[in-house]
């Protein structure tokens, strides 16, 4: 028997499942393929100090930031009376690897014993069958279905990082961004046979439409954005580190969220061959691994078609770790956190924030220990490591953040 609330099926079509927001277009447009799919999700967008305090009182002050920052979140929709407390379920991801992505969906359902709420599920978010929810299920087809959410919000992503520092009409980015997300999410909740093909065309569509807005032609300096998956894209997280980038004048160039999905694959192959894990499977992996980048060559394509600029293919990212970190390092974002300073690097991105929780082992051994390296042979990157936590000030986050770009602005 489960030692943990199991979402059953009769809870499929009475629950509300609750989302924490980490891409919040990305998981919007997902929200719409599940909803087809008969899921009732609801992503939260809530944020501010309150937010942290509740994962203060619920979880230890030394537990990783972004577990603290997604608890509260959670605990904190739960007590807001918005929701029937005995109607609502949560939903967390599970990779099955050392970090957070495996051990928040303990944290979580500890504080909510604490809080009184341990009759909520807490559905695991997994291909690896880690845990057992009757009434949640991932078929190929919604599996695919998912996919093409992460492509569509990595390429929204994209062009609205380019768009938005010198758009002529302030605002006309991201009232674009917004009416295409608002258009996907209504596409997915009603295409259930939605043919790739299509799919392909919709690329074209959305970046001709960015392609179309009145931009200035003032060369900005360009800063790229890694670290650790949850800080390095949660707004609440990062204390808007992109806006704040833009608002000092400059434009941030973010990996998208497919690099990490492509990485998850991987590692699963390089764990058969490294350690003779997953060997009856190593067929499938390798079949999901050109599938996924297959889909990402698309989403190149579509990018340069339309004259803006595209990071580079899995395949190559992949290879430029080689002399700095084993492929076989892949706790948190492991050898991927510095294949992509690597990467912003080669793309002509020499100024690069790492954004990490404080105290992170991972990222403090992928990302800052790496960076002398990197820095040594690319004299030209400029890398600056950023620490997230409740205790730390964003006065001094963003000190650091303008010194960076005062040598990013020199280097022009």
């Amino acid at each position: 028997m489960a030692d943990y609330v199991r979402f059953e099926k009769e809870m499929k079509s009475e629950y509300t499942i609750l989302v924490p927001n980490m891409l919040p277009r990305h998981f919007k447009i997902i929200a719409g393929v599940m909803a087809d799919h008969g899921y009732k999700m609801e992503l939260l967008t809530t944020s501010g100090k309150n937010i942290a305090d509740t994962g203060l009182k619920y979880v230890h002050n030394d537990t990783c930031y972004p577990a603290l920052l997604v608890i509260g979140q959670f605990i904190d929709a739960l007590q807001s009376g918005k929701y029937d407390v005995h109607k609502t379920a949560l939903i967390l991801t599970q990779t099955g690897g050392g970090c957070r992505a495996s051990n928040y969906i303990h944290l979580l359902r500890k504080a909510l014993k604490k809080a009184g709420l341990g009759f909520v599920p807490v559905i695991s978010l997994n291909i690896s069958g880690l845990e057992d929810h009757p009434g949640f299920k991932l078929g190929v087809g919604l599996l695919r279905r998912m996919i093409y959410g992460v492509l569509f919000g990595d390429l929204l992503m994209a062009l609205t990082n380019q768009c938005r520092p010198y758009e002529l009409e302030r605002g006309a980015t991201e009232a674009l961004a917004d009416k295409w997300t608002e258009r996907l999410v209504k596409l997915m909740q009603s295409s259930s046979n939605l043919k790739y093909k299509r799919i392909k065309e919709l690329y074209g569509r959305i970046a001709e439409d960015f392609r179309l807005i009145p931009k200035s032609s003032v060369k900005k300096p360009r800063v790229g954005i890694v670290g650790e998956i949850y800080v390095k894209y949660s707004p609440m997280a990062n204390n808007h580190l992109e806006e704040f980038l833009i608002g000092e004048g400059a434009e941030a160039v973010v990996p998208g969220l497919l690099d990490f999905c492509l990485y998850c694959v991987y590692n699963c192959i390089q764990d058969a061959y490294s350690y003779g894990l997953n060997k009856k499977a190593l067929w499938a992996f390798k079949i999901a691994l050109r599938y996924l980048e297959n889909k990402q060559k698309d989403i190149i394509l579509a990018i340069k078609a339309a004259g803006f600029n595209a990071l580079s293919s899995f395949s190559h990212t992949l290879s430029l770790c080689d002399g700095y970190i084993s492929r076989s390092v892949k706790m948190g974002e492991g050898w991927l956190l510095t294949a992509e300073m690597l990467e912003l690097g080669e793309n002509g991105v020499n100024n690069v924030v790492c954004a990490q929780p404080f105290g992170c082992l991972p990222n403090h051994i992928c990302g800052k220990g790496v960076a002398k390296r990197i820095t040594e042979n690319n004299p030209d990157m400029n890398i600056v490591a950023i620490d997230y936590d409740a205790g730390a000030t964003k006065v001094n986050q963003e000190n650091r953040l303008k010194l960076m770009l005062a040598r990013a602005t020199r280097q022009e």
